[in-house]
């Protein structure tokens, strides 16, 4: 077993802890993940994982004892870091605030995943603007019973609410047993009026296809797939893309291009096809950030007060 060692990550030096503690324990005749093997993994990756967490503050969810055990949720990052880590101060209604960890490059995921995270749970504003959101977050979170089929139908029909509204959804699988789709927003607007849109957007969802979809708050009224508008709440997070989750196959968050939605198979993205596929066809999400609109007057009904430059 070794303790400790040291990788050169573009020029950082990262120091890993424990590098051959299993994560993930063998599946279905898959070896088990090590952490330095979660490591590979997203350096692997981290032109694309970095497009979802550069540069955002994020929690830190740390499974300190593999993913067998709960994680333990962290939102101020560890006095002791390196110095490629920045911290942006978030600070809450209740009057308490947290300094959570911003990182920027691969030697960032590789301290984040280093710190027993496997998951990655950034915010969606910008270390440098933490009051405006430049990401609207559609999650479809499926009630027990409801198939895979049903999540992919409506995931097509918020896409054409949020065409409607004049967005452009990205969608990739949760990783879980859900779907999300990023649609890239000028960061404008407050957190109150993004969720209020997000809540419109849910409750059109739920008007088309009211026989798939729900946007009830109460989970007693909840059927088929709920649009969590909530998710566009301050202080809610959400896995990133390229994130690995922790499930027994482990499973990664896959960015999809739509063309692929109505066929996809969640359980096909692993930590072990991933880097490939990046790797052959490259990000799908690689022009997420190009021109993105204004929410208004997309939704211009809503009653929030616009910017003052607006």
């Amino acid at each position: 077993m070794v303790a400790s060692l040291s990788l050169d990550v573009d020029g950082r030096q990262v120091s890993v802890t424990n590098p051959d503690k299993v994560v993930f324990p063998d599946f279905n005749g898959r070896p088990s993940v090590t952490k330095l093997d979660l490591i590979n993994y997203y350096l692997a990756v981290a032109d694309g994982a970095l497009r979802g967490v550069a540069n955002r503050p994020m929690i830190l969810k740390r499974f300190v004892k593999g993913i067998t055990e709960e994680a333990v949720f962290q939102k101020r990052a560890p006095e002791k870091r390196p110095d490629y880590v920045d911290v942006a101060e978030l600070k809450y209604a209740s009057g308490t605030s947290a300094r959570e960890a911003v990182i920027h490059d691969a030697a960032g995921l590789a301290w984040a995943i280093n710190m027993g995270c496997v998951d990655l749970n950034p915010h969606p504003v910008q270390a440098d603007d933490l009051a405006h959101p430049d990401e609207l977050r559609v999650d479809l979170d499926p009630m027990p019973g409801v198939d895979w089929k049903q999540i992919v139908d409506v995931a097509l029909v918020a896409r054409e609410v949020l065409e409607d509204h004049g967005l452009t959804g990205w969608p990739k699988t949760s990783g879980s047993r859900g779907f999300h789709i990023y649609a890239p927003i000028q960061p404008r607007w407050p957190f109150k009026f993004v969720r209020l849109a997000a809540q419109t957007v849910a409750r059109e969802v739920e008007r088309r296809v009211p026989e798939l979809a729900t946007a009830r708050w109460w989970k007693e009224e909840r059927e088929g797939v709920f649009v969590d508008f909530n998710q566009n709440a301050f202080d809610r997070t959400v896995a990133s893309a390229y994130s690995v989750r922790p499930t027994a196959d482990a499973r990664v968050s896959a960015p999809l291009g739509w063309a692929e939605v109505a066929a996809v198979e969640p359980e096909a993205f692993t930590v072990e096809t991933m880097p490939g596929r990046i790797a052959a066809i490259g990000d799908p999400m690689r022009g997420m950030w190009r021109n993105p609109p204004s929410l208004r007057p997309r939704f211009a009904r809503l009653e929030l007060e616009p910017p003052s430059d607006s």
